[in-house]
């Protein structure tokens, strides 16, 4: 026998959990569907990484109540400092500047999860099928055939709507008859935990230097005294060669690199490669079918836009199906989300391909135009305003979640 849901999330990672839990109080029958147990080391969406969560982002989690437990772990990002090494120009944001506590906070995707879970296990509308892979998807006229199968068996659910979350490269969207457009970057995150000899005052870095982009970010709690997490996008031959080096090698290569800004590094935590490319989907929906998070937009990490991005996507999508409940997956509900998510969407994507490829420009035109940039951008307050929105998380139409509302 076939069971049958209003909608099944493929995908229950940080995007498909997320919106798993805010349509936990509609009367919607919810399959998840995750290939990893949540508390599994090998989860590949609760990770060493961490995010930065913009302000929008925080609300949706204080509306969901899930901030409470997660603040504890939450560094509080109150300055950021963007600089091209070598060069005149830098900029900088400051949250005093635009009246908010934080421009932002730092949190570990282990916790991201284990808070989402546990959200997910009150929720008395959504059954989760875990571990479950999906083996096929057939698309039909009013309902999505899902094949499950697990370590002991095999099992059959259809939805009305099924929600593709299940990362880059989805099968969902492969099903649907989507295509994805990659462009590699040619760059590969090295990812590790970095300590300083300095505090942390709350100052994000981000630092574009010969060696490639870097990230610095706060982190918080008495076992993070002086903890940073450093994401260093270099060329692929080159973080081969990261990954290689001794611990002391590596942190004085990273030292020449960054400069003495944030301190002397003193030790450094595990290395883990993670490549880089912008995919996008051909399309935001197709037949009953959602694209959501990652399966619709990857994104290089240079401006930590991809997962604020991707739970925008959730919010908004549970604003519409909260609206429609009668059937979530009806042309007219998938075309109004893709019309509601296309701006903002677009926006980020761009601007983050945009700060890539001029700050991996090696042309010296280029290079002086970007630095008269970055020193325009640190005097001119209507500009600094601008990006601020992007980085608070605020850059387009607002979902309720994103308000602090329920949908």
């Amino acid at each position: 026998m076939v069971e049958r849901y209003d909608l099944a999330i493929v995908g229950g990672g940080l995007v498909g959990a997320s919106l798993a839990v805010s349509l936990s109080a509609t009367p919607l029958r919810i399959a998840l569907v995750e290939a990893f147990a949540p508390d599994s080391a090998s989860q590949p969406s609760f990770d060493e990484r961490t995010t930065a969560l913009g302000n929008a982002s925080r609300r949706v989690f204080e509306a969901l109540g899930l901030w409470q437990a997660m603040e504890p772990d939450a560094a509080p990002i109150t300055d950021i400092h963007v600089s091209d090494a070598g060069r005149f120009g830098f900029a900088r944001l400051a949250a005093r500047d635009f009246a908010v506590p934080a421009l932002g906070y730092v949190v570990p995707n282990r916790v991201l999860g284990r808070v989402l879970w546990e959200g997910l296990r009150r929720a008395s509308n959504v059954t989760p099928f875990v571990p479950m892979r999906v083996q096929a998807v057939t698309p039909g006229a009013d309902a999505v055939g899902l094949a499950l199968e697990s370590d002991t068996g095999r099992m059959d659910i259809e939805a009305r709507l099924v929600v593709a979350a299940d990362g880059a490269n989805s099968l969902v969207r492969e099903a649907a008859g989507l295509s994805a457009m990659v462009d590699d970057y040619r760059q590969v995150a090295v990812v590790a935990a970095l300590r300083t000899d300095q505090g942390n005052d709350g100052t994000a870095y981000e630092r574009f230097t010969a060696a490639g982009p870097m990230a610095l970010l706060p982190l918080r709690g008495a076992a993070q005294h002086n903890w940073r997490t450093l994401v260093w996008a270099a060329r692929p031959e080159d973080a081969t060669r990261l990954l290689q080096l001794e611990p002391s090698a590596f942190m004085a290569e990273w030292q020449r690199a960054f400069g003495w800004r944030a301190g002397r590094a003193v030790e450094l935590g595990r290395r883990v490669p993670y490549p880089l490319a912008l995919s996008r989907s051909s399309e935001a929906v197709a037949h009953r079918i959602a694209m959501l998070g990652n399966a619709s937009q990857l994104l290089h990490p240079v401006a930590g836009q991809g997962f604020n991005l991707g739970l925008r996507d959730a919010a908004e999508l549970a604003d519409v199906l909260a609206a429609c409940p009668s059937d979530p997956g009806s042309d007219e509900v998938l075309a109004d989300f893709a019309a509601r998510r296309k701006a903002d969407r677009g926006g980020v994507v761009r601007f983050t391909d945009t700060l890539v490829r001029a700050f991996s420009n090696t042309n010296p035109v280029v290079a002086l135009a970007r630095d008269a940039g970055l020193l325009a951008f640190d005097l001119l307050p209507p500009a600094k305003r601008a990006l601020s929105r992007v980085s608070l998380g605020f850059g387009a139409r607002a979902p309720r979640l994103t308000r602090g509302l329920m949908p």
